[in-house]
């Protein structure tokens, strides 16, 4: 009875702003799992190649004994990937109860640990020790690293526009419903947009590990 009474009281205007707010909310979950499966063809062309070009070991060229990537710098990539997935997954359940000043924290060591990553894998393609077309296992490994490393870069772009927004949101406003509908839809949308971070980061933590088993363990 109350929504019934809540919802005619509604002018025109509130009740296309809720529509085309809810709308949003939806394209933004909608987007993000579009946006993986895009994604997921991308990388899976490079584990097709992998196998694909392994299998066929034309000439004995797949993988050379000069085609050595530095393991140490590969799993310090993974790991930093990892983590920041990790913590960012953990810092989120905070500003869902509320402790915002706790998830920006987080957030930032999150974007340092992705920043680091891709800095080292910008190192990992400066000093790597053979050339692109080495072998089959190299052209793989080169093609996949600057794609990777991009993607990765646009995440933490998105997960520093997530850490300014939330500045301009009261720490109140995740606990108790906001006083008008903008600071509520605000509230919302940048949930949804974190949310759907969050997903992106976290699959793509499971990309570098499986990445860093295909050129580290199996090559």
């Amino acid at each position: 009875m109350a929504e019934t009474t809540a919802a005619a009281a509604m002018s025109p205007a509130e009740e296309e702003a809720v529509y085309y707010h809810e709308a949003g909310l939806n394209a933004a979950w909608t987007g993000t799992r579009l946006a993986l499966g895009g994604l997921s063809f991308l990388f899976g062309s490079f584990v097709f190649a992998f196998f694909y070009l392994r299998s066929l070991n034309s000439h004995g060229l797949w993988y050379t004994s000069s085609t050595h990537p530095q393991l140490w710098l590969g799993t310090l990539i993974m790991l930093l990937v990892v983590v920041s997935a990790l913590l960012q997954s953990a810092v989120l359940q905070m500003i869902k109860r509320g402790n915002k000043a706790a998830w920006q924290l987080g957030a930032v060591v999150a974007l340092v640990l992705g920043l680091a990553a891709v800095v080292c894998s910008i190192l990992q393609l400066m000093y790597i020790p053979f050339w692109p077309g080495a072998s089959g296992f190299a052209s793989v490994f080169v093609g996949f690293t600057p794609v990777y490393l991009t993607i990765a870069f646009c995440a933490m772009v998105w997960l520093e526009t997530l850490i300014m927004r939330a500045r301009g949101i009261p720490q109140i406003s995740f606990v108790e419903q906001p006083p008008t509908y903008a600071e509520a839809f605000a509230v919302q949308r940048f949930q949804a947009a974190l949310s759907g971070f969050t997903l992106t980061w976290n699959y793509l933590a499971v990309v570098a590990v499986v990445s860093w088993i295909l050129f580290y363990l199996v090559h």
